[in-house]
């Protein structure tokens, strides 16, 4: 059996990656994401595809007629062509819950950079410049504690960041499908969040429902001087009106680990403001998430080598 990695992979990722499949008695090939020949060549007799963040298209469905499983190495499965799997009998999982606890300390990350500036003040002090702050923007600065944080949606990553939250003086409150009585927090609608909330971190995947929905009039609905972080999906979001929110000061600031179109277009307007802080999609990537991914991957490869029923099947 062959599997295939589409991602441009670390030393320690190819070597763990290397390890596993050694135990597994199975053949392991790593292949650039921007290579597309590489890929081409390498998936025409793969049997497993380990995807992480391109597109997984029909076209390159099409190109792999032993192909027998998409794995995702993570939770959301928006980048793969569900229904081209489905007619090709290719079976795809994810892996829910593994980089749950990565994606939390970036998102709290993120809040803290953008509540002390830190993409503002960090340029400034290698050049130099670090006493010489602009007035304005540091008056803007702030701590957790006493402002409310609204979660857009209450599943592992979020989840397990309510408690630290608390433990820092914050209030917490929450919305999702029902109410989670177990966990810190308060559930209120939508709505209510987006009035309420000082901080709105989204934690939903991205869906035809979900396209967007932090639009115009979401962020209109915002506290004024709100900040918005977004470690889930870009397509949550319309950038657009995110920029004409951060210029005006409805909104003050954002931290975003994602992006609408990915790699991000080092034109986009959201780079160039003082006020957001920014990550190229690496919220869940550290060495733990993808041990723990790792071994839930080749789990379901030895599920799919014995016949057993495959672990969080999507199609």
């Amino acid at each position: 059996m062959k599997a295939v990695l589409h991602y441009r992979a670390s030393d320690g990722f190819r070597a763990m990656l290397a390890g596993y499949a050694r135990a597994a008695g199975i053949s392991a090939v790593v292949v650039d994401e921007f290579d597309d020949d590489a890929f081409a060549r390498e998936i025409a007799d793969a049997d497993v595809l380990l995807h992480v963040l391109k597109p997984v298209t029909a076209r390159m469905i099409g190109g792999a007629l032993g192909l027998r499983l998409v794995q995702k190495l993570g939770v959301g499965v928006n980048t793969i062509d569900l229904q081209a799997c489905k007619a090709a009998g290719v079976a795809v999982s994810n892996m829910p819950g593994t980089n749950s606890q990565a994606v939390a300390e970036m998102t709290l990350a993120l809040m803290l950079s953008v509540l002390r500036r830190l993409s503002y003040l960090d340029p400034l002090t290698r050049q130099g410049q670090g006493w010489q702050p602009d007035p304005d923007l540091i008056d803007g600065v702030g701590e957790i504690r006493g402002r409310t944080v609204g979660f857009v949606g209450y599943g592992g990553s979020a989840s397990r960041l309510g408690p630290a939250l608390e433990a820092l003086g914050a209030s917490v409150i929450y919305t999702a499908r029902s109410a989670k009585p177990e966990l810190p927090g308060r559930f209120v609608g939508l709505d209510e969040l987006l009035c309420e909330a000082d901080i709105v971190s989204l934690h939903l995947p991205l869906t035809p429902e979900t396209q967007h929905m932090i639009d115009a009039g979401a962020l209109a609905s915002m506290k004024k001087g709100a900040i918005l972080i977004n470690t889930a999906r870009g397509g949550l979001v319309d950038e657009a009106a995110l920029v004409s929110a951060l210029c005006s000061g409805q909104l003050s600031g954002a931290g975003l680990d994602v992006f609408d179109r990915e790699p991000v277009d080092p034109d986009n307007p959201l780079l160039s403001l003082p006020n957001v802080v920014v990550a190229p999609h690496q919220a869940w990537l550290t060495p733990e998430t993808l041990d723990r991914s790792l071994a839930a991957a080749f789990e379901n490869i030895r599920r799919l080598q014995a016949g057993e029923p495959l672990l969080n099947q999507v199609v």
